[in-house]
C-alpha cells in the first residue's frame, strides 16, 4: 500500500515517576483514530525510542497494536547507524513487522557522518532484510548529515518495491523538490518531515506530512494536509515555531499537558518545557482557536 496523507509521529507520554503512561497513550490514540488521520508513526524520534529500554518499546507497540486494531495503518520507527544491528533486528521483529505494520520509518545513521554510498549501502541492507516495505528518513539536523537527492533516487529505482517514500526533513524545500520531481509517475511518495512547510510541499506535489503537531491538533493538521492554503499554514506557523523552540518533544508534550491530555514529562537528556515556552504556547493555541482558520 502506499502511506500518503497525514501521519502522527506519536509521542510517548510518561507518568511522574517516569513509567510509560498506558492510559495517556490510550487517550492520544483515540484522538487521532477520531480524526481519521491516514497512518500512525510508532517509536519514532517524537516517541523518544532512543531513551526506552527494549521492554518499554515492547508494551508501547502492544499497546498502540492492541488499541488501534486495525483501524489505522501503522508505521514502526526501525533505524540505527549501526547497520549490522538494525538488519538483526528487523529479523528478531519480522512476524511481529508482517502482521502489525504497514511500514517501517529507518532514519539516516547518526553520528557516523557517512558518505552518500554508505548511505546507499546501508539502506540497501534495509530493504533487503526488511519484510515490510521502508520509508527513508532524512534529517540532517539530527543526524549531522544529508542524503542527497541522488542517493534518494536510486535507491528509489534500485529497490522499488521494497524502498517505498522518503520522510524529508532537511528543510531544504528545493532538494525535497527535486526528488519530487524525480519520482514523478512512479509510486514513490515523498512526505514532508517539517510541519512548517506542509502547504509549500503540498502544493509542489508531496504525497504527504509525517507530523508532531497532530498529536495535539489532528483535525486542523488533517485539513491542512487535505486542503492546503497558505492562509491555513499562516495561522498555524507562530504555534508551529514555540513547538520546536525548546525541542522535540519538549514542545509538543507541554502543548498536550495544556490542552489536558497528557502531562509534559520528557526523559533525559531532554527536559520539561520552560514556564516561558508554556505561557507562549498557551497564547499562540488561544489565538489560533480563535482565528478565522480554526
Amino acid at each position: 500500500m502506499r502511506i500518503t496523507g497525514l501521519g502522527t509521529a506519536l509521542v510517548t507520554p510518561f507518568t511522574e515517576t517516569g513509567k510509560v503512561d498506558e492510559a495517556a497513550l490510550r487517550r492520544i490514540l483515540d484522538r487521532q483514530i477520531e480524526a481519521k488521520v491516514d497512518f500512525l508513526v510508532v517509536l519514532g524520534t517524537t516517541g523518544e525510542a532512543a531513551t526506552m529500554t527494549p521492554r518499554e518499546q515492547a508494551f508501547v507497540r502492544k499497546t498502540i497494536v492492541e488499541h488501534v486494531a486495525g483501524r489505522v495503518p501503522l508505521v514502526l520507527g526501525v533505524g540505527g547507524n549501526c547497520t549490522q544491528e538494525v538488519v538483526e533486528r528487523l529479523g528478531l521483529l519480522r512476524e511481529e513487522l508482517k502482521r502489525d505494520y504497514a511500514a517501517i520509518l529507518s532514519v539516516c545513521p547518526y553520528y557516523n557522518k557517512p558518505q552518500q554510498e554508505g548511505l546507499y549501502r546501508h539502506f540497501a541492507a534495509i530493504a533487503e532484510a526488511s519484510v515490510v516495505p521502508v520509508i527513508l528518513y532524512n534529517v540532517p539536523g539530527r543526524t549531522g548529515v544529508n542524503m542527497l537527492p541522488e542517493t534518494v533516487l536510486r535507491l528509489a529505482a534500485a529497490y522499488p518495491h521494497q524502498i517505498i517514500g522518503v520522510k524529508e526533513a532537511s528543510g531544504k524545500q528545493e532538494q525535497i523538490e527535486t526528488i519530487i520531481r524525480g519520482t514523478r509517475g512512479s509510486e514513490f511518495v515523498v512526505l514532508s518531515g517539517d510541519d512548517g512547510l506542509t502547504v509549500p510541499l503540498m502544493m509542489a506535489g508531496a504525497h504527504g506530512l509525517i507530523s508532531v503537531l497532530s498529536n495535539a491538533l489532528p483535525e486542523d493538521t488533517m485539513r491542512l494536509v487535505h486542503q492546503p492554503t497558505m492562509a491555513g499554514q499562516e495561522a498555524l506557523d507562530g504555534l508551529i515555531r514555540a513547538l520546536f523552540a525548546e525541542g522535540n518533544p519538549t514542545g509538543i508534550k507541554a502543548l498536550l499537558e495544556i490542552q489536558g491530555v497528557a502531562n509534559g514529562n520528557v526523559r533525559l537528556p531532554l527536559v520539561e518545557a520552560s514556564e516561558g515556552l508554556k505561557s507562549d504556547l498557551r497564547k499562540l493555541l488561544e489565538a489560533y482557536e480563535n482565528s478565522d482558520f480554526r
